[in-house]
Formats: C-alpha cells, sequence, structure tokens
C-alpha cells in the first residue's frame, strides 16, 4: 500500500514525486515508456519555446549556454532531477486502469509489464500526470496506417531528395517542413485552415511564411486529406499530390480511453477531464491530475512551465488529507 500512485514520469509526474518526498509521503512512478518519454519523442533537434528556468523542477538549475534549451539538453536535465532526488520510477510499466473500493477507498492501479502477468498496486491517492503527447489526433481517412505515414516526425537526414507531404498548421508542422526543405526533401504543406497558426513560434513563423511564398515549400490552404495511397496524398479540392512520406502533425490529446476506464468524467466536447481547479482533484475521490493531461483537446494552455507546479499544490491537499501519519518512503528503483 502507497500513500500515492503517480502515473507517468514526465516533468509534472517528476515534481510531483519530488514534493511527495519532501512530505514524507510513500510513492512510486509507473511510466509506460522512458524518463520523461514525451520530449524523447520530440524532433532530434527540437529547440524549446521557453528559456532555461521555466523549465525546471524542484529547485535544480537547467545549465545551458544557449537562450532556449534543445531536447538533448532536457533529456540530460531531467535524468539529473532523477538521480538527485532518487526517485523511484518503474518503466515499461502501462497502465490500463483504475479501481476504487467503495468502503475503504483504497485505490487499485493495474498495469502491465512487457513480460508476465498484470500487475496491481494499492494507494491511498494516484495522480495522472500522462500528457497527452502518446495519442495522435487521427486524421481517420484511408491510408492513414500505411508504413510511410507517421504521426510524429524525428529527423529530416531520411527523407532526402524525397517527396514529403506535412499535414498541419502549427509548430510542429511549420518546423519540420523547413527543416525537411533545408535537408534536401520536396515539401508540401497541406492545412485545412487559410492560414497558419497565430501561436507558431516568433522565429519559425515568418520563415516558414518566406519559403511559401518563394515556391521553395509548396503549400496548399484550406485543403482536407481524404485518403492517402502508397504514392500519393488525396485531397479536396480534389488532388492528388506525390508523397515518398506522410507526417500527420495535427496534434495530440490525452488517454480519454484510461480516464473514463478509472471513473473519470470527460467533456464531450471539449476532451477536459472533471476535476476542481484549486485542488486538482477529479470527480473520483483521492484521483488527482497534474500536467497536459487537463488540458482536453486544446493542449495549447497547459505545458511544462504551468504544469511543473500541479504536483505542489496537489501534494499539499493530500498532505492535510492524509494528517500526520505520513509514511517513510519505502526502497525502490531508480
Amino acid at each position: 500500500m502507497h500513500d500515492l500512485v503517480i502515473v507517468g514520469a514526465g516533468p509534472s509526474g517528476l515534481a510531483t514525486a519530488i514534493a511527495a518526498g519532501q512530505a514524507g509521503l510513500d510513492y512510486v512512478i509507473l511510466e509506460k515508456g522512458v524518463l520523461v518519454n514525451s520530449i524523447y519523442q520530440f524532433p532530434a533537434h527540437m529547440v524549446f519555446f521557453t528559456t532555461p528556468e521555466l523549465l525546471e523542477i524542484g529547485g535544480l538549475p537547467l545549465v545551458t549556454p544557449y537562450d532556449k534549451p534543445t531536447r538533448i539538453e532536457a533529456l540530460r536535465y531531467y535524468r539529473r532531477v532523477a538521480d538527485t532526488f532518487n526517485l523511484r520510477i518503474e518503466f515499461e510499466r502501462t497502465v490500463t486502469g483504475l479501481t476504487r473500493d467503495p468502503a475503504s477507498g483504497v485505490l487499485t492501479v493495474t498495469a502491465a509489464p512487457p513480460h508476465g502477468d498484470v500487475e496491481t498496486r494499492q494507494a491511498r491517492a494516484v495522480v495522472f500526470a500522462i500528457g497527452y503527447f502518446d495519442h495522435p489526433n487521427r486524421l481517420g481517412v484511408p491510408g492513414e496506417d500505411l508504413p510511410h505515414v507517421s504521426h510524429y516526425y524525428r529527423d529530416a537526414h531520411s527523407a532526402w531528395r524525397q517527396r514529403v507531404v506535412v499535414v498541419g498548421g502549427k509548430n510542429s508542422a511549420a518546423e519540420a517542413a523547413l527543416e525537411l526543405y533545408r535537408s534536401g526533401a520536396h515539401v508540401t504543406l497541406v492545412h485545412r485552415k487559410a492560414t497558419l497558426g497565430a501561436s507558431i513560434k516568433y522565429w519559425v513563423k515568418p520563415d516558414i511564411e518566406n519559403r511559401i511564398a518563394e515556391g521553395s515549400i509548396a503549400a496548399r490552404f484550406e485543403t482536407r486529406v481524404v485518403e492517402i495511397t502508397p504514392d500519393a496524398v488525396i485531397v479536396e479540392p480534389h488532388e492528388s499530390l506525390p508523397a515518398d512520406r506522410v507526417l500527420l502533425l495535427t496534434g495530440y490529446h490525452a488517454d480519454f480511453d484510461l480516464l473514463a476506464r478509472s471513473g473519470v468524467a470527460i467533456d464531450p466536447d471539449t476532451g477536459v477531464p472533471s476535476y476542481d481547479p484549486g485542488t486538482l482533484e477529479s470527480n473520483v475521490p483521492n484521483v488527482f491530475f497534474a500536467g497536459g493531461v487537463v488540458a482536453g483537446k486544446d493542449t495549447a494552455p497547459i505545458f511544462i512551465e504551468n504544469g511543473r507546479f500541479h504536483g505542489e499544490r496537489l501534494i499539499k491537499v493530500l498532505s492535510e488529507r492524509f494528517g500526520a501519519t505520513p509514511r517513510q518512503p519505502s526502497a525502490g528503483r531508480r
């Protein structure tokens, strides 16, 4: 029996664990992938929009010679965080559900390891810090699962001299299109709206607009993908765009199915889970949220810069609720 099970070892989950340890609560983090799994999946050469101090957790400084840290520096930093605070994390544990005993209030978390039977963890409280990057917004068109189609962009080198169709109109699509073009790919950007997103990074937006204006990157606005074939993307207004690779960079969302299986109410229109903004507690007693999971379908308002403070808020609530009997942290794996 733990005081707390934290689902997800991203920055918000790590910050929650740090606060729990400092409050004397016994906790464990269950992570389906690797440490800060979403950041690990970011493009290999990504530069963060924000300055380093806004990514820091636990009071540990993120040191970089640049104005804005890179993905590689962030991965290095969060490894140092986990080591410094000796955070107890169990990797390759995909949480599949949660149940609550109505009599005792005990929460039971089920998790699937890579091998063997499903495991269970019992706790007085659970924090979902699962973010949203693991679940792309699918187009729902024929051919979306073909081998040359991906919802994630990692690197441009392998696309040299290839025809690449990038679908989307925000930061991810703009940055991918620019890097692909500069790496020798023939890029076409497809966006369902009339203009690119206003939230594109201020140093990226004029770059992508200029490349489109001069014809270096082809663009199709107010255009919708209706089908993907092995060598083309079919769009409306009707056109067949030749494609050796297709990147569907249309955004991401939290694991709504997991939350629903756990008894969390979700707004069907916004995708926002039911929670108290002051305490971050869901409609299920002692089940809390930290980080981007609270954003629903519109993920823009929640990011590392503000989600990293959720852990301190909810741990304060739990410390007061559990009274003067905090448990000593038990030994765990780093």
